[in-house]
């Protein structure tokens, strides 16, 4: 797992929080979560005895509030009572500095392992825009020209700039910090549901402007990028056109499992058996020549048990070319937290900030079918 630079200056005195603990605790838990990928991450402690996620959270848990005490600097908190540690306002805002440290490092990574198929993401300062130059991909026009002619129709490359400002969203949770000091409660259930949540409305950003792009496209009949209905025919066409429009750059057919279902050619005398791609995976892997990828389905978190992506959509697009969206995340996240006794139930509360922004810039081709 690649660290940011701004983790790397945060993690001074301590990097194997942030170099071994954390990736191995994240990969552990997203094998947990994924079953059909391996990742790498300790089975057994120094002891060479088996290491349970239940046992790695505990220890992640006690690293953040180690890692929170040390950067306190005052030296009596190692030894202090629980009262004492509850009541230093220091070591609470310090708490919440190291999961937001955490957050900052991890979702780079989830997005770019869910949505790098057709976007790209770009870290930038605080108070800065991002600025993204398109290139047209036209061609000059070559004119006949007579012989005693010095000069044809002159023309000139114009550079297109698309610039994506940031916004601020915000996520407060809270936490007894009682129990969490006295080992009640996870702050590493606390970590995980918060980098979940971030990276879910990042990623929905993301495929609502590239859903929105999609729906944009033209739908001439025989030369348009959005076709109504599938067929063999109309697949080829927009792969044709999508490949030769990107400089050669091959496309691929992408999905949902339930729409590439529907990927097989026009004549119904095909046979496959049981071991077959299709049968395993429920789709083919390849189609006519070109690639078949499938797009993981994730929920929709807005109303009640729905789907985030369009299931009745085939996407053509080059991945080699151009990304369409581009992501912006601006400066780390800020974390505000309570004071002592703020709330009446001393209960904590942390609110979270993230700036980020999404665009399209790209002179890259796609097209869509209507399922």
């Amino acid at each position: 797992m690649q660290i940011p630079n701004n983790i790397v200056h945060f993690a001074v005195g301590n990097p194997t929080l942030y170099n071994k603990m954390i990736p191995d605790w994240w990969n552990h838990y997203k094998s947990s979560q994924d079953k059909t990928k391996s990742y790498e991450f300790a089975k057994v402690n120094d002891k060479g005895e088996l290491i349970t996620f239940e046992e790695k959270e505990k220890q992640i848990t006690d690293a953040i509030i180690k890692e929170a005490m040390k950067r306190t600097n005052v030296p009596y908190l190692a030894e202090a009572p629980a009262d004492q540690i509850f009541n230093h306002q220091g070591l609470r805002n310090e708490i919440f500095a190291v999961v937001a440290s955490i957050v900052d490092m991890i979702i780079p990574q989830t997005l770019i392992d869910s949505i790098s198929l057709y976007s790209d993401v770009r870290t930038i300062g605080f108070g800065d825009s991002a600025q993204f130059d398109v290139e047209s991909n036209d061609l000059f026009s070559v004119s006949q020209i007579g012989r005693g002619q010095r000069n044809s129709l002159a023309y000139k490359q114009f550079m297109g700039t698309k610039t994506i400002v940031p916004v601020n969203h915000a996520l407060t949770v809270y936490t007894d910090l009682y129990r969490v000091l006295s080992g009640k409660e996870s702050l590493a259930k606390l970590v995980v549901k918060v980098i979940r949540s971030m990276e879910t409305a990042m990623r929905n950003d993301v495929y609502d402007a590239f859903a929105a792009m999609a729906a944009a496209l033209p739908t001439t009949a025989t030369t348009g990028l959005q076709v109504a209905g599938y067929s063999q025919d109309s697949l080829m066409r927009l792969c044709e056109q999508v490949t030769a429009w990107n400089n050669g750059n091959k496309a691929m057919i992408v999905g949902t499992a339930r729409a590439l279902v529907n990927v097989l050619p026009n004549d119904a005398n095909y046979r496959y058996t049981l071991d077959d791609p299709y049968m395993t995976l429920g789709h083919v892997r390849t189609a006519f020549g070109y690639d078949v990828m499938e797009l993981p389905q994730v929920a929709n978190h807005d109303t009640e048990w729905a789907l985030k992506i369009d299931t009745d959509r085939l996407w053509i697009l080059s991945p080699a070319s151009q990304k369409f969206v581009k992501l912006v995340l601006e400066g780390s996240t800020l974390s505000i937290t309570d004071s002592v006794y703020e709330n009446r139930n001393l209960i904590q509360r942390a609110t979270m900030h993230k700036a980020w922004g999404v665009g399209i810039a790209s002179n890259s081709l796609a097209a869509v079918i209507t399922i």
